[in-house]
């Protein structure tokens, strides 16, 4: 029961998370620092309260280690959200955030000598032509967007660009923080939910040198019209909803995750992430009506079946399926 739970958070809170933020980006799309810090200000209180009981819980992993990884976490989690305010649209950020694999491998190949097999590496050039098909295409429609002038349209282009080389960053950064975190759990054991607090906690400090782009933010939400919340009946600017709504489906889709990851195998965790990335990106074309071309398709296909492949997911029903099979054999 508890599985089937956390998969329903996962979708409800993952996709909704992604609506939320959109309509932010849309309306103000600069807003990257300010919802990155009321996510990590919200998770960081809830752990305060739930986990660490108020500093009185003694860390079972270092401090010291934390400070590493949380550099880390902190640096890819401003990269990504500021990626949106260099041109990049919704549907190509979420696509070219699921060629983490490809981030993965290569970081595991240098840093861990690890070495794959070839059905391996095939799956990861399908990611990587998937990733290439929906970038180029993507490329192609913010000069096509921007030609009302070729100064203008140079200009869209190198932003475009610059936030491409922002979310290269963030995929090695990210997998570079998997495996650092990986070589942890080795050393001192799982402790996911301490580690959620002390990644959310420990950066907030780092928020002071963006608090003017920060209070920037929050005086433009307090301009926005006011908004009735259902069923409370209470008038609020709908901007500060929608950061809101953001951080409350930000939490619940990390919570489940969470779940996931202590009930589940990992082939089954990242079956339903992956299949929550293809559902998100549907409701941000469909909802939204973001420009989404056949070559997109095509690229977004090459990914999902990349990942599928990397997961050797067939396989793994297959063993999955034979097992009773061999078992009634027994009897």
């Amino acid at each position: 029961m508890r599985p089937l739970f956390a998969v329903g958070l996962v979708f409800a809170g993952c996709c909704s998370n992604v609506i939320f933020l959109e309509l932010l980006v849309r309306k103000h799309p600069g807003c990257g620092n300010i919802v990155t810090f009321a996510q990590f200000l919200f998770i960081a209180v809830e752990g305060l309260l739930f986990e660490v009981n108020f500093g009185r819980k003694q860390p079972a992993i270092p401090i010291r280690y934390y400070a590493v990884m949380v550099t880390m976490f902190f640096t890819v989690s401003v990269v990504n959200n500021y990626a949106l305010n260099l041109n990049i649209a919704m549907p190509l950020h979420m696509i070219f955030r699921s060629g983490s694999l490809i981030a993965n491998m290569i970081l595991g190949i240098i840093i861990l000598k690890k070495r794959y097999s070839i059905f391996k590496y095939a799956s990861i050039a399908l990611v990587s032509v998937g990733i290439f098909i929906c970038t180029y295409m993507s490329a192609k429609q913010v000069t096509s967007q921007s030609s009302l002038s070729e100064n203008e349209g140079f200009q869209a282009f190198t932003w475009w660009l610059l936030g491409i080389g922002a979310l290269t960053f963030a995929l090695l950064m990210s997998a570079r923080m998997g495996i650092f975190q990986e070589t942890l759990y080795k050393q001192f054991g799982k402790h996911s939910k301490e580690a959620l607090f002390y990644n959310h906690a420990l950066p907030l400090p780092g928020f002071i040198f963006l608090a003017s782009d920060i209070y920037d933010h929050a005086a433009l939400f307090n301009k926005s019209e006011l908004y009735e919340v259902p069923v409370v009946g209470v008038a609020m600017p709908i901007m500060w909803f929608y950061l809101l709504m953001n951080v409350i489906t930000q939490y619940v889709c990390i919570r489940g995750v969470f779940i996931l990851t202590t009930e589940c195998t990992s082939l089954t965790v990242t079956l339903v992430v992956t299949l929550r990335k293809f559902v998100s990106l549907i409701i941000s074309i469909l909802y939204f009506q973001n420009p989404f071309t056949v070559w997109h398709w095509l690229g977004t296909l090459f990914v999902f079946i990349g990942t599928l492949m990397y997961t050797e997911v067939w396989n793994n029903l297959g063993i999955i399926r034979s097992q009773p099979q061999k078992e009634d054999k027994k009897n």
